[in-house]
């Protein structure tokens, strides 16, 4: 954290992850479990448009920061919110490299 002569601090965040999430059944609780593991973020409610349709389910982008990351270990957070939710597949955006986490398919 830098502090500056002029009375405040600033904090730079190197790492930007978002995840896309369906609103639907359980989607309030990941919400709350991701906001009690980061300290700030944002949402963003979009149309969904996935497997080439546009789906009724609205979508929500929730966008957080911080300094270290585990890659793996978001992914596999991402593959747990995806089960939470009961989808197909869910997505999620490391430093603006897009990751899709599918379920086996077999």
């Amino acid at each position: 954290m830098a502090k500056s002569s002029k009375g405040f601090t600033v904090q730079k965040l190197r790492n930007s992850i978002k995840f896309y999430l369906p609103r639907k059944e359980g989607y309030l609780e990941v919400v709350k479990k991701l906001s009690s593991e980061f300290e700030g973020m944002t949402l963003i409610e979009f149309d969904g448009y996935f497997e080439n349709k546009f789906e009724p389910t609205k979508y929500v982008r929730v966008e957080v920061h911080k300094n270290k990351l585990n890659e793996k270990s978001l992914i596999k957070q991402a593959n747990d919110l995806r089960k939470i939710l009961k989808q197909k597949s869910i997505a999620i955006e490391i430093n603006n490299k897009m990751i899709l986490v599918e379920a086996e398919t077999g």
